[in-house]
């Protein structure tokens, strides 16, 4: 901040275009080289933490709502459909509003309302108004995550090189998906040695403890992004073949979030939270060591791969009669679900400006909750009316269409796309 010796200090040792400041610039990109100088790295990690700690939240209550529905709420596979299916709907409208809003005002002020969204959704949770209440809740929720991650991501972006967007976007999902494998092992031990109100304590202490280490990080210099143009719409150009794969891509994962306890009861496996945990350590495992594949090999491959990985874990997830089959599944599908979002995203986004990211990032990211809210109640119609191996098996079919729509959306041309996005 001016005037801070400390910041002067930092400052006064970078080059001009990599400062940071709360101020708006008329560069439109801030930095042009890697992501490891001091300040970059700094803010890297800052926005890293903060988002881990706050998916903590969301991963916490993953493996418990459904025993809570079915439970004290007395409710069916349908009803828990629903309630998985309700975040991602509100979190379709959350997300694009973000994005726009992180173009115009900040990254920061979004990131920070988003996370006190996402606590008032977990007080919520308290509330005795049985399954609506729940849903309610989880809408608010995803309003709140909308925000959160569409503005996070695109601060990400902001810092990254463009050769090295895809692999930022990949490092970035670690912060997400360790907050979901380590999320759940937190909301088991509250639940063995509490209740379901103290999973709703720490779901509504940790969003707070984030938003605290978020506003403490300046924002990298940025031209604030004029109003759109008339007639524009809500859909950048480039997002909606890679957004649709998304979308198909994601009803595997709804269906793994929904139902993959409940599967695993009903075949008397258990261990459904662990299964929970190994596919959150595969993501980000897969984002760790294949995090560079869109940048180099391009996302055609890439995405190919991820639909083709995802649609196998699904099919042993299916026909799983044993938890060593189980977890490997979980682990087979989530090395797929690691690759499919930063191929896609890396589309997206080379097919927009850089004062538009936000916006790009947000409208794509949309078609992610789409796939959970549509893939949430699909899922539970089918296991109602078949069962769950029916239910993972038309998720796994959904997967293979999404790697064809993602070799599909790469192979086409968009403007401004890089070439590594198309090769």
């Amino acid at each position: 901040m001016p005037g801070n010796g400390v910041a002067h200090a930092v400052r006064s040792s970078e080059p001009p275009r990599a400062r940071l400041s709360t101020r708006s610039s008329p560069r439109p990109e801030p930095y042009s080289r890697g992501m490891l100088g001091s300040p970059r790295r700094a803010a890297f990690a800052g926005v890293f933490a903060a988002t881990l700690v706050a998916f903590l939240a969301i991963g916490a209550v993953l493996p418990i709502l459904p025993r809570y529905v079915q439970g004290p709420l007395d409710g069916g596979d349908i009803a828990v459909g629903i309630v998985t299916g309700a975040f991602a709907i509100a979190a379709v409208v959350g997300r694009p509003v973000g994005g726009r809003l992180a173009d115009r005002w900040g990254r920061k002020p979004v990131i920070l309302v988003g996370m006190a969204l996402c606590t008032a959704a977990a007080c919520l949770y308290y509330l005795p108004f049985g399954v609506a209440g729940i849903v309610f809740a989880r809408l608010v929720l995803g309003l709140g995550d909308g925000w959160v991650y569409t503005a996070s991501a695109t601060w990400i972006v902001d810092l990254a090189p463009e050769e090295r967007r895809g692999q930022a976007i990949a490092m970035f999902g670690m912060a997400i998906w360790g907050g979901l494998s380590l999320g759940p092992l937190f909301g088991e031990l509250l639940l063995s040695i509490g209740s379901y109100e103290a999973v709703w304590a720490f779901a509504a202490a940790t969003p707070l403890i984030a938003a605290a280490m978020v506003a403490r990080l300046p924002e990298v210099q940025r031209a604030p992004a004029p109003p759109p143009p008339r007639g524009s719409g809500w859909l950048p150009p480039g997002v909606v073949l890679p957004g649709s794969a998304l979308l198909l891509g994601n009803i595997g994962y709804a269906a793994f979030a929904g139902f993959m306890v409940l599967h695993l009861d009903a075949e008397g496996i258990g261990h459904g939270s662990a299964a929970f945990v190994a596919f959150a350590v595969a993501v980000v495992i897969g984002r760790l060591l294949l995090g560079g594949v869109p940048d180099r090999y391009g996302a055609r491959p890439a995405a190919l791969g991820a639909g083709g990985l995802e649609a196998a874990g699904l099919t042993m997830i299916a026909f799983a009669g044993s938890l060593p089959v189980a977890f490997a599944g979980a682990l087979v599908m989530g090395l797929g679900f690691s690759l499919l979002f930063p191929a896609l995203a890396l589309v997206a986004i080379s097919a927009n400006p850089p004062e538009r990211r936000g916006a790009a990032l947000g409208a794509f990211t949309a078609f992610f909750d789409i796939g959970v809210g549509v893939g949430g109640p699909l899922a539970g119609a089918i296991a109602s009316l078949t069962g769950y191996t029916e239910a993972f098996l038309v998720a796994a079919a959904c997967a293979v269409i999404a790697a064809a729509l993602g070799v599909l959306a790469a192979r086409t041309p968009a403007r401004g796309r890089t070439g590594s996005s198309s090769a």
